[in-house]
């Protein structure tokens, strides 16, 4: 519950004071009014006693009364709230107004309490006062009253409860709002005042004991009369009032009459004399609550003000259904408003007696500080000299009569009950009670008697006497079941209790329970059942017992008075939040209720305070159904209230988040909103305000800039390029990227710029936005904005177009410094926005209609300009029409990414700046587009197809430079300009079926395969001057995979066009291969801010399937001949084909037309087994065994590749020309670049110097192992393949590769597929460095090539007493490696194994048996050798075990070398 200025020992006294009614003559009213003040007035800032009072209790102990406080008001007559307890109209309303002029101060200093997680800001300033754990509340309750700037955390309550408690109706159960005495006022002015004095206190008499007026109510037969002799200071005579006064003294006693002298301020001291006003604060209050007395007749003030009272009245809000719910209400209903109040007076009143108050009428005029403090004396004398003694003399009087009662009387009705029924009164519950509420006892009954005794002991703080008789008196009431009794005992009995100094027994708050049920259920008082529970919360509050006290509030709720309700409620709300484990969410829950019960009863501004305390609970909670409805109530009564910027804001934050709200209930927030926002709009016509749907993406968003590429036209295909409707890929964006840098390096002579940056003709929220992007004058730049519509509703868009700022500056020109001045005005649309139109700078293009689909989709408009002159260009936002009549803006701001390089920016959040937005427009560049004709989309592996490209300038500038860098260099070709193909065709309308290749027709009469046509090329014909086999073809590239397109003159002219011959081959691994071209070409107009562009285009060709091929090189066991051929050496090359491909592709049968080679040290010789056919046919899944013998190239010839090609057909394919020897070189690298540098210096060493010493390391030994072994020949397998397509015959060709690089390892055309990498484990010690491999043994078993000469059969008579047959046979030893071998001969190794011994048998060899011996580089050696035969039969020769090592190699043990096939001999009996 909030907290209050005052403790609740002090509220409870000041609820509860003794009742002093003032009856005034007119000449003492006249006196009074000279200060528009009455004589009630007058007195009540100083009825609050500033000294201690003392009287005795009956026991004659003297007692201290403390701070006692009396409330004077004039005799009414008409209560203004009946006795039967039901508030009426005019009392509802007079509550309403209470509260309605009551509102937190603004823009005062925000009170921020924290309840658990949440920091609550409450209109306050009383921070202290709103923590319930702070220790001291009396020094804290203290400080804050002495504080100017406290305010009351609930000052509406405050005042409501005040005004409450003071309206209350005198009741017959109770005294404690009866008059106990009255003063009868009499101006010294009158002609004979004792007479006046006798009139005054005729009718109070006649009042009080007449019977004709219930109201008001006295407390006792007796009342004590006070005369009061007014004296007018200003005018009156002085002496006069001394001698009336002297009169009065002997007439009513010293201690019955006053003579009080007011208005001693002179007119000529009022303007230099500032006097206080203290009666402010209590007049409004007064205004509200105090009827107005006339010729002692009361008639109650007639309150006025439009505003809806407690929603009671069904007329009025009945008329407010028929209008719209954010209508405006009449200007009288402005809340605060206090002239309305004022402008209705009491017809039957004079005009002198007005009770209203100006706002700008003073009070006190008249009186000085002297006068205040003899009202203030005043005020003491009559309560200490007359009403004290008279409240202490009928104290004694009224317990004399109840000792003496209880004796007799009491006694004997005591004895019956317990003769009878017994004594004790048994409880019983209030539903078992039976309505007794019209139940009345006499005025002299003995149980009034004792209440009366006990309210006057409870005014002048006697609290254990007066708990002493409302605990009897309850007793009494509950045996007669007089409940309304009953209640009210029970009520005071409690408050008794908690006020009793040092508090001997707790609080009984059951009491109190007891007591509002009572008044609630059984008597029907709601007026007394307020007043218990704003009692009993009060002590609760002040005992920390925070839910109990919310309890009772709530529990008081009802549907007849929605003021009272939304005000507990509220309180209940604040209970909530000061326990010590706050509960915010209940706090927030019962605000939202009194904020729907405020709205219920008329009071607009608390109803909207309530739903901002709440909403700041529930935001951001995910509790989206309480959101909207808080935001939506808060724009309704914000709008209402004439706040419709507040109101804009609520229904913004509706219709921004994400709601799950129905679309019918959207729909209505929607046109809600749309209301709102047309009339805020329609005040002010200033710049377009921002509108919060739909939402923007701004970091989605997409610029493009650039002309949208053409479609295809018919047999063209159009490059790809780059375009809106792609979608980002960072590793394709970072390949782009690479192969520019690659072109650009080429173009630049192997360079890449300091000032260098990547195309992006696209860019997002992934590209690098750090720079200004280039755009060029004359070409659109499109946006995207990406829109989201966060309802369930369509919105339509219309009229969109883009905001922009541009700012013009020329690049052709040096810019001066006054140039610089004057280019920087910049050039706007913002004014000309709701209207599109061209201009000068930049035209852009809107979008008439715009309709945007429920949540599920996230649509894009795109919106073009076209800049037409250089300069800086700015985008600032987006501008539309939301539905049909509202036009606003949105800005589309978007943020750079976080900084995170230096240490400050890697401890703090800041961003870098986004400028996609920001184009800098530039002076014309040339536009290329291409297209392709006759591309396939699927090839079989290896096939060779010829397109054409077609390359066009679009611009009005010159363009050069064209180069084209590729991911798949391998796979396209435009031909090699220093080899000229006449023999394909140049245009793609030349003829059909025409061969791609050079070819020749094969002389008459020769053997296929018989002999092969050699050709010389060098590598740097075909474009890789380098020596690497990865470079491409066309003259004058720059770089490995870059390609310069030959153009006519070198440039292509603005609108022309040229068109190229293209070469494909198909990938070698089946399945879609994604290749991607990129065309870099540069303006013939050089020094722009653009150095160069590029176009990219990317293809999908589907590969099916072709021929596998397999060859292995062999040794040649023969000896070298005398053919120049074979005297450096040959070797078998065995290529095995197979047709792999599925029937699906059509293809009935390849044929393998010719078989190449291409190498600097071998070349394919001859074919040994040639087809009787001259084609080798390939069915499917059918295999071919091609064997070729192949010999060294010349030593001349070592610094060109040599072709050698053998036809196997009727016709020679020049391999040697455009394009097989362009996909040759574009294959993969020769053998020289996959070995490594270490291997190179290795062959280095022992070509000059064989002889190395014995402190060669290991790395000689592998070079020299290796180069033994190594082949560096590749194997150039051309096909043709018959295919039916549209029941034609169609010839396709095609070309595979095979690199031998070993002997006896088999190589293929097809790649294996690459395994995935295991998972490496993470190494945090850097590993040594692997061991030099030494060879193996396998590659040290191929140092000598060893061969027997012999005869294959050999007669001998063994039966002629020649039993040994010895056989001359020679072993040629020939040394493959290019150092000095040790070789070891040993003859004694026989075949031990039993089954060689029955098929071969056994044989001896003769002479020495174990040779040793050194070889040379490359050296051949023969040694003579005898073998002994005793039997005829077969035998092998192979036997001997031939060990070699490297002779400068010394610690390294021999390694038996691999011998030749088993050598067979067969030994004929002659005889």
């Amino acid at each position: 519950m909030a907290q209050c200025v005052q403790s609740v020992q002090e509220f409870i006294q000041d609820s509860f004071v003794p009742m002093v009614a003032v009856l005034c003559s007119e000449d003492a009213e006249k006196v009074t009014r000279k200060n528009n003040l009455n004589f009630s007035e007058l007195l009540r800032p100083f009825c609050r006693l500033t000294s201690e009072g003392h009287m005795r209790d009956p026991s004659n102990q003297l007692q201290v009364v403390k701070n006692l406080r009396i409330s004077v008001n004039n005799v009414v007559t008409r209560p203004s709230v009946p006795s039967s307890g039901v508030p009426g109209h005019a009392h509802r309303r007079l509550l309403s107004e209470v509260v309605l002029t009551c509102q937190p101060a603004e823009g005062g200093v925000a009170n921020v309490i924290t309840a658990g997680d949440y920091d609550l800001n409450i209109s306050d300033r009383s921070l202290k006062a709103s923590v319930p754990w702070y220790s001291d509340w009396r020094d804290t309750l203290t400080e804050l009253s002495t504080s100017k700037h406290y305010t009351a955390t609930t000052p509406w309550f405050e005042a409501y409860r005040e005004s409450f408690l003071q309206s209350m109706p005198a009741s017959d159960h109770e005294f404690l709002n009866h008059y106990l005495a009255c003063l009868l006022v009499v101006s010294s002015s009158e002609a004979v005042p004792v007479e006046k004095f006798l009139k005054l206190s005729q009718e109070q008499h006649r009042i009080q004991h007449s019977g004709e007026y219930t109201n008001p109510k006295w407390f006792i037969p007796n009342t004590l009369k006070y005369y009061v002799l007014l004296h007018d200071m200003s005018q009156g005579d002085e002496q006069r009032a001394d001698s009336v006064y002297e009169d009065m003294k002997q007439r009513y006693g010293a201690q019955g009459c006053y003579l009080l002298k007011v208005n001693s301020r002179t007119a000529a001291a009022g303007a230099d004399e500032q006097i206080p006003d203290p009666w402010s604060q209590y007049l409004h209050k007064s205004s509200l609550q105090t009827p107005v007395v006339v010729n002692n007749t009361a008639v109650e003030n007639n309150v006025g003000g439009t505003s809806e009272v407690d929603g009671h009245d069904s007329e009025e809000k009945g008329s407010l259904d028929n209008t719209h719910p954010l209508q405006l209400d009449t200007p009288s209903d402005t809340p605060g408003s206090l002239d309305a109040l004022r402008a209705v007076a009491v017809e039957t009143k004079p005009p002198p007696l007005t009770t209203g108050v100006a706002a700008a009428t003073s009070h006190g005029a008249c009186l000085t500080l002297n006068d205040h403090d003899r009202i203030r004396l005043f005020i003491q004398e009559f309560t200490f000299r007359g009403l004290l003694p008279h409240i202490e003399k009928n104290i004694r009087q009224l317990n004399d009569q109840l000792v003496s009662r209880k004796g007799l009387s009491r006694s004997l009705f005591s004895a019956t009950k317990k003769w009878f029924g017994g004594g004790k009164v048994p409880e019983k519950s209030i539903a078992e009670l039976k309505n007794t509420s019209g139940l009345l006892y006499p005025p002299e009954a003995p149980e009034l008697q004792i209440r009366k005794m006990a309210d006057l002991c409870f005014l002048v703080q006697l609290y254990d006497l007066a708990y002493s008789c409302y605990h009897t008196a309850k007793k009494d009431f509950l045996s007669d079941q007089a409940m309304l009794y009953a209640a009210g005992a029970l009520e005071m009995a409690a408050v008794s209790a908690f006020l009793q100094v040092g508090a001997p027994r707790p609080y009984p708050a059951h009491y109190m329970d007891t007591a509002i049920q009572t008044y609630r259920d059984v008597s029907k008082n709601m007026v007394l059942a307020e007043r218990c529970a704003l009692l009993s919360a009060e002590v609760l509050k002040s005992q920390a017992k925070y839910s109990d006290a919310a309890t009772l509030l709530i529990k008081m709720t009802s549907e007849d008075s929605d003021l009272r309700s939304a005000l507990l409620l509220e309180q209940a709300a604040h209970c909530f939040i000061n326990m010590r484990n706050p509960m915010v969410r209940k706090f927030a829950f019962h605000m939202i209720l009194a904020g729907h019960r405020f709205s219920k009863a008329g009071q607009k501004r608390h109803a909207l305070r309530c739903y901002c305390q709440a909403m700041q609970v529930y935001k951001g909670k995910g509790w989206s159904l309480a959101e909207d409805h808080i935001n939506f109530t808060i724009g309704r009564q914000s709008f209402t209230l004439r706040q419709p910027e507040n109101a804009v804001t609520a229904f913004r934050h509706i219709l921004t988040n994400d709601s799950q709200q129905t679309s019918t209930q959207q729909g209505a927030f929607l046109r809600e909103y749309l209301y709102v926002y047309k009339n805020v709009t329609g005040a002010c016509e200033v710049a377009l305000p921002q509108l919060p749907l739909p939402c923007i993406n701004s970091s989605a968003t997409r610029v493009y800039f650039g002309h949208e590429r053409r479609l295809a036209e018919g047999e063209k295909q159009a490059a790809t390029h780059v375009s809106l409707d792609q979608e980002f890929d960072r590793d394709l964006a970072a390949m782009w990227q690479d192969l520019e840098e690659q072109v650009v390096a080429a173009a630049k002579r192997g360079v890449v710029p300091a000032t260098f940056q990547s195309t992006q003709c696209c860019l997002n929220s992934q590209t690098d936005n750090l720079r200004f992007p280039l755009a060029v004058v004359e070409e659109p730049i499109i946006v995207e904005v990406v829109f989201r519509n966060p309802l369930k509703v369509p919105l339509v868009l219309s009229d969109l177009s883009l905001l922009w700022k541009f700012t013009l500056k020329d690049f052709n020109r040096p810019q001066t410094q006054e140039d610089s001045v004057g280019d920087a005005v910049p050039i706007s649309n913002e004014k000309e926005a709701s209207v599109p139109r061209v201009r000068v700078c930049v035209t852009f293009v809107s979008i008439n209609f715009f309709c945007l689909i429920p949540l599920c989709l996230l649509p894009q408009a795109r919106l073009k300009l076209l800049p037409h002159q250089t300069g800086q260009l700015n985008i600032l936002g987006l501008v539309y029409n939301l539905g049909t009549s509202v036009r606003g803006r949105q800005d589309l701001e978007i943020q750079g990414p976080r900084l995170n390089q230096t240490k400050e920016e890697k401890t703090s959040v800041s961003h870098g700046p986004d400028r996609r937005l920001d184009p800098t427009i530039t002076p014309p560049m040339p536009l290329l587009e291409v297209f392709f004709l006759q591309f396939p989309t699927a090839l079989l592996c290896g096939e060779i197809r010829k397109a054409y490209v077609e390359f066009c300038n679009m611009s009005r500038v010159t363009l050069c430079g064209l180069r084209v860098a590729s991911t798949h260099p391998d796979f396209f070709t435009f031909g090699s300009s220093s080899l000229a193909t006449p023999l394909t065709p140049l245009s793609p309308t030349s003829f059909e079926n025409c061969s791609a290749y050079k070819t020749l027709a094969t002389p008459p009469g020769a053997t296929p395969g018989s002999v092969a046509a050699v050709t010389l090329v060098s590598e740097g014909d075909f474009g890789s001057g380098t020596g690497l086999r990865g470079g491409v073809s066309g003259a004058g590239t720059g770089g490995k995979g870059i390609t310069e397109i030959p153009l006519g003159e070198g440039t292509l002219k603005p609108g022309e066009s040229t068109q190229l011959p293209m070469w494909l081959r198909g990938p070698d691994q089946e399945g879609v291969h994604e290749i991607h071209f990129l065309f870099y070409y540069e303006s013939a107009e050089k020094g722009g801010k653009i150095s160069h562009r590029v176009l990219r285009h990317t293809v999908f060709i589907c590969a099916s399937r072709s021929l596998s091929v397999r060859a292995t090189a062999c040794r040649s066991n023969t000896l070298p001949e005398e053919e120049e051929e074979e005297r450096n050496g040959s070797m078998l090359v065995f290529v095995d084909v197979e047709n792999i491909n599925s029937s699906e592709a059509g293809v009935r049968e390849f044929h393998i037309a010719q078989v190449s080679s291409s190498s600097k040290q071998w070349r394919l010789h001859k074919c040994i087994n040639p087809a009787e056919d001259k084609d080798c046919k390939l069915t499917s899944r059918e295999r071919g065994k091609l064997c070729f013998r192949a010999t060294r190239c010349k030593p001349l010839q070592a610094e060109k590749y040599t072709f050698a090609d053998l036809s196997l057909g009727n016709e020679l394919i020049i391999t040697s020309t455009t394009p097989c020897a362009d996909f040759f070189f574009r294959r993969c690298q020769p053998l020289e670049s996959l070995r490594p540098p270490v291997a190179m210096e290795t062959q280095g060493r022992h070509s000059r110097s064989q002889g190395v010493g014995h402190g060669g390391g290991d790395k000689d030994i592998a070079g020299v192992v290796r180069k033994c072994n190594e082949v560096d020949l590749d194997i150039i397998i051309l096909w043709k393949a018959f295919v039916v397509e549209d029941n034609k015959q169609v010839i396709l060709e095609g070309q595979l590769h095979v690199a031998l690089q070993t002997i006896d390892k088999e190589a293929c055309s097809l790649t294996p597929k690459e395994e995935a990498q295991e998972m490496v484990l993470l190494k945090f010690k850097p590993e040594l460095p692997p061991p030099m491999t030494r060879p193996s043994m396998e590659q040290l078993s191929h140092l000598i090539k060893t061969n027997l000469q012999y005869p294959e059969s050999y007669s001998h008579p063994f039966n002629q007493k020649r039993y040994l047959c010895m056989v001359p046979v020679t072993l040629t030893l020939s040394n493959c490696s290019l150092a000095q071998v040790d070789v070891i001969i040993d003859l004694r190794h026989k075949t031990t194994s039993p089954e060689s011994l029955e098929v071969h048998g056994s044989f001896t060899w003769l002479g020495q048996t174990q040779f040793k011996m050194q070889l040379g580089a490359q050296e051949v050696m023969r040694v003579q050798l005898r073998a002994c035969f005793l039997h005829a039969g077969v035998y092998n020769l192979g036997t001997p075990r031939v060990f070699a090592k490297l002779a400068d190699q010394g610690a390294m043990c021999e390694t038996s070398q691999q011998t030749a096939t088993p050598a067979l001999i067969i030994i004929i009996n002659s005889t």
